[in-house]
């Protein structure tokens, strides 16, 4: 008994190993060979005055005090409030910065404050208009239409009094830079564009990078990663989440300002390297070779360093739209630490069981209900103590182990999930949670499939017993029935994330 046991649960820990390997996608992404090198680690632009052709307007960050004036900004079907930060004693004909939300919120009060400043204080009169809220939410998402209501802000800017009309440009910054370039693709009279740490792939392929760049940092086991795939390439019903595709790089092909890239080495979360080769390919559609890009070293998604923005991105920013279009395409074009991108981002595969959130939903459902179902009906049986109905002597304690122990487990791999994905959000590691926790996991399932095996062999020993029945009555059969077709499901979902993988 204990060796045909043993070799039952050795065979179906197998089975499921390969059933998860075959049932998905694996992680398999390509590594980055293709690094540009960076020519100095000195991010300075060179100052308009140095430059040929000089634009009046732009001083060194620090030289003016300034003024802020909260105004409303009419969009279609909404007002929102912008504060517009002016340099005072600037004079005239001065450049104007409009700023473009990341995800989130989006408020003026809370959002750009220092690069408003800053800027402002060197003779750019900038402009943060609140975010639209009520077309924005989780689910949906329309980057055109984001778009078309920031150029309204703009247009509010190309009328301010001491701005030149001709040399207002946008600054977006994270999913922003979704946004901006639709802008200066849609305007062409736009005279300049700044994208800080800019995804430029899909939303999706972006989501599965940082992702394993988390979880990569995290030091998590390699098993964990085959769920990226799995998870970031499910289908949503009908449109929502259909913004998860949105492909920018038509609009950045029809790009024809100067664009200004700036990346922070210690920012995990986008291609520094991809990013910047597929903007220069994208740009170079319609002859665009003005791309400056900076690699600031040390500093994390919004350019910062313990917690505070560098001031080199104030200085360069400044230095770049003073000397434009000059400063567009002078040397050096890329600066700054040499940036490090392991793998690319590039589209994921696209799962085929487990392909759609529904399907997910649904298995766990049926699930669920399987193990409710199996549960009330021997209960049932139990409460009614019906002469001689019940399950065969042996059945329960196993029968009960197998069901337990599928639900433990799913409980399980999804509080490890969370806690590690708390851990990667927070750039930590702890190896008790991270390596114990999934051996834990692992553990709880292979003890649910020992149960499993137990329940089997006792089975066929009730079986080769004429004197003896596996089920007495209804309620016991549709409990062993029902308990067993949803812990089977789960196993077997549970095998698709990964909790049985044995190197395959």
């Amino acid at each position: 008994m204990p060796f045909r046991t043993a070799a039952t649960a050795a065979a179906g820990a197998v089975a499921l190993a390969v059933l998860g390997a075959v049932m998905g996608p694996g992680w398999d992404p390509e590594p980055v060979l293709d690094v540009p090198v960076v020519e100095t680690s000195d991010t300075t632009i060179a100052p308009g005055s140095a430059l040929a052709d000089e634009p009046p307007g732009v001083a060194a960050v620090g030289t003016y005090d300034v003024t802020r004036t909260v105004v409303e900004v009419d969009l279609d079907g909404a007002v929102v409030e912008a504060q517009v930060t002016a340099p005072v004693g600037a004079g005239d004909d001065l450049p104007g910065l409009v700023f473009v939300h990341g995800a989130g919120t989006g408020r003026f009060a809370q959002a750009f404050r220092s690069q408003a400043q800053h800027l402002a204080s060197a003779g750019i009169v900038t402009m943060v208009p609140d975010k639209r809220l009520d077309t924005y939410t989780t689910v949906h998402r329309d980057y055109p239409a984001m778009a078309a209501d920031y150029a309204r802000s703009v247009d509010v800017l190309r009328g301010w009094p001491g701005v030149d009309g001709t040399r207002v440009g946008v600054y977006g910054e994270s999913e922003g830079c979704w946004i901006v370039p639709v802008m200066t693709a849609e305007d062409r009279t736009l005279d300049f564009a700044v994208l800080v740490s800019a995804p430029v792939v899909p939303p999706r392929q972006q989501a599965a990078f940082a992702a394993a760049s988390y979880l990569r940092n995290t030091d998590v086991p390699s098993g964990v990663f085959r769920a990226i795939p799995r998870a970031v390439g499910l289908g949503f019903p009908g449109d929502a989440f259909a913004y998860a595709d949105f492909d920018v790089s038509p609009y950045q092909q029809r790009t024809t300002q100067p664009v200004l890239m700036a990346y922070g080495t210690g920012d995990a979360s986008m291609p520094l390297v991809q990013g910047v080769q597929e903007v220069r390919a994208d740009l170079a559609a319609t002859g665009n070779d003005a791309l400056t890009v900076r690699y600031y070293a040390g500093a994390d998604h919004g350019i910062r360093v313990d917690g505070d923005v560098l001031p080199a991105l104030h200085r360069d920013i400044a230095a770049w739209v003073d000397g434009l279009p000059a400063t567009g395409t002078a040397e050096p074009w890329i600066a700054g630490e040499q940036p490090v991108q392991a793998i690319r981002a590039d589209p994921l595969p696209s799962p085929r069981w487990f392909g759609t959130v529904d399907a997910v939903l649904a298995t766990v459902v049926v699930a669920a209900a399987a193990l409710v179902v199996g549960t009330l009906s021997l209960l049932t049986g139990r409460v009614l103590r019906w002469r001689g109905h019940g399950l065969a002597a042996g059945l329960a304690e196993p029968l009960a182990g197998l069901a337990v122990g599928t639900v433990l487990t799913v409980g399980a791999l999804v509080g490890y999930l969370v806690a590690v994905a708390r851990l990667a959000l927070d750039y930590e590691r702890n190896t008790w949670v991270v390596q114990g926790g999934w051996l834990g996991v692992r553990v709880l399932g292979l003890a649910a499939v020992v149960a499993g095996a137990v329940l089997i062999q006792r089975i066929r020993d009730v079986r080769a017993d004429p004197d003896e029945r596996v089920v007495r009555g209804g309620f016991a059969g549709v409990g062993l029935g029902a308990l067993a077709a949803g812990s089977v499901i789960l196993l077997i979902t549970l095998a698709y994330w990964g909790v049985y993988q044995l190197g395959i």
